[in-house]
């Protein structure tokens, strides 16, 4: 089965619509939550209420958006996605989407993705999360970027925070990328290092273009 979905991008975060309702995409999630039950492309989901000290009334506020909940890749993973944002809409299936691009290999921790970039002459593992509005690295390979201001941002377990943020030319699968990025908190440290990773690439990935996102073939497609 594939089927079409109406695809938000509102405040630096992306978010399907499900009969009539926002649900958070979020590839750097391990769990899905929510105030209620739904059906994605014929599969009906019974989520948790809550993850992490976050449910559907705390995740609106954060996000200020109103949403019913946060799909996590214990769903998103058992799907073939193609994000369009420019065109609103994005596409799932149990089956295999053609989409032409750059394939980028995709390795996974806990089913959250990984990606490798190329940032100041070196290859970095980084999350892949399309939670994130911000990018993150390690204070050491932010050093020589020109500065992008303060941000504030939360984390689930971490709450809202205020940081500088750096914006950082990379490169993912040959294409660049610019991308505002801000230090690692400490309490993320110890879960990239479980990972051998040293940062998180936001949802600033997809924006621009349409993305192929297949973590049943470990292949993203830019």
């Amino acid at each position: 089965m594939t089927k079409t979905y109406p695809l938000h991008f509102e405040r630096g975060h992306l978010f399907i619509e499900l009969d009539d309702e926002k649900w958070l995409i979020d590839t750097g999630a391990p769990n899905t939550f929510g105030a209620r039950a739904f059906v994605i492309n014929g599969q009906r989901v019974e989520p948790l209420t809550s993850d992490r000290g976050l449910n559907a009334e705390t995740l609106s506020r954060f996000v200020q958006v109103s949403c019913v909940g946060l799909i996590g890749v214990d769903v998103l993973n058992r799907f073939d996605h193609l994000f369009d944002v420019s065109g609103q809409t994005v596409t799932v299936s149990d089956g295999q989407l053609p989409h032409n691009g750059t394939a980028v290999d995709l390795d996974a921790f806990m089913g959250i993705p990984i990606v490798t970039a190329w940032i100041g002459g070196r290859d970095h593992r980084m999350f892949f999360d399309t939670g994130a509005q911000l990018s993150y690295l390690e204070d050491d390979a932010l050093a020589g970027f020109p500065p992008a201001g303060s941000f504030e941002d939360f984390y689930p377990g971490i709450g809202p925070f205020r940081l500088e943020t750096r914006r950082v030319g990379m490169s993912v699968g040959g294409i660049p990328f610019s991308l505002r990025t801000g230090a690692l908190p400490e309490a993320l440290g110890t879960a990239l290092m479980m990972a051998r990773t040293t940062g998180i690439i936001s949802n600033a990935l997809v924006v621009d273009r349409v993305v192929g996102y297949f973590p049943r073939r470990r292949r993203m497609v830019l």
